[in-house]
């Protein structure tokens, strides 16, 4: 990016610090991603925020100097000391969602260690949401562990679900239940294949246990990102359509700083209405 560009332009941040991974995005004042990172949030999750922004930065051409605003959000929220302001990972994925989809909304974000449920009207506005964060199963990390227990990279479960000729159902739903399971299932002769579709049968079952699904439903997240197969599955069991929104697992990041934009221009209407009433 030029420098003419850099002083014509508004830029702003948004950083979602999460339990699993940490994401950054950059967008100009239009909400045009400019730049975006993910990686694995670690110990270390202010580290882990300064990365991933310098990276997206680096991507966009830009340098932090170049930022409006920042906006964190995530677990890991308040951990990152260079964001001017936080918000919620539920507020952030529901104005990233809304931002692609004018409508009412059931948004379903799976994490990393917890599931949310978000409605919003027409207008963009929260009606309802839930949270699941009593157990992990169902969850980015129920995938992983389960993934570790038979030996296979997560990243290749999605396409063994697909080779799937007769998903399993499987009866448990906590984790270490679940793990038994599968093993007793393995020993038993079933194949790896439906074990696995079996998983994001459960993953999915957890999501319709919390909510009703209603209006237009979208689906964001990291689980989903790398598993499309999850929608397809929701959208079988519930028999309603199932999208799943742009860049996903760094629809938490992008409202954030959709926030940025929002938050920064809502700072220079007062200082202009402060001005004028001075005069």
């Amino acid at each position: 990016m030029d420098e003419e560009s850099k002083l014509n332009g508004r830029y702003y941040g948004g950083v979602d610090c999460g339990t699993t991974t940490t994401k950054a995005v950059i967008i100009d004042s239009s909400g045009t991603i400019l730049g975006s990172d993910v990686r694995r949030s670690g110990a270390n999750l202010l580290e882990s925020a300064e990365e991933a922004l310098a990276e997206a930065l680096e991507q966009a051409g830009l340098e932090r100097k170049d930022l409006s605003l920042i906006v964190a959000t995530g677990f890991g929220r308040r951990s990152v000391s260079f964001a001017q302001e936080t918000k919620t990972e539920i507020s952030c994925h529901s104005r990233g969602c809304y931002h692609y989809y004018r409508d009412a909304l059931t948004i379903i974000d799976i994490g990393g260690q917890d599931n949310k449920v978000v409605k919003l009207d027409a207008s963009g506005r929260k009606t309802s949401f839930k949270m699941n964060r009593k157990c992990a199963a169902g969850t980015g990390a129920f995938l992983e562990e389960m993934a570790y227990k038979l030996n296979i990279p997560v990243s290749e479960l999605e396409g063994l679900a697909r080779k799937s000729t007769a998903g399993t159902e499987l009866g448990s739903f906590c984790t270490v239940f679940t793990a038994t399971e599968v093993l007793d299932r393995i020993r038993g002769g079933e194949r790896v294949e439906d074990i696995v579709r079996g998983l994001f049968i459960s993953v999915a079952k957890r999501i319709l246990e919390m909510e009703m699904l209603s209006g237009r439903v979208v689906m964001s997240g990291g689980v989903v990102a790398h598993n499309p197969i999850v929608a397809e599955i929701v959208s079988e069991r519930a028999g309603v359509e199932v999208e799943i929104a742009p860049h996903p697992q760094e629809m938490g990041a992008f409202g954030a700083a959709l926030f940025a934009v929002e938050s920064r221009s809502t700072e220079e209407i007062r200082e202009d209405t402060l001005s004028v009433s001075r005069r």
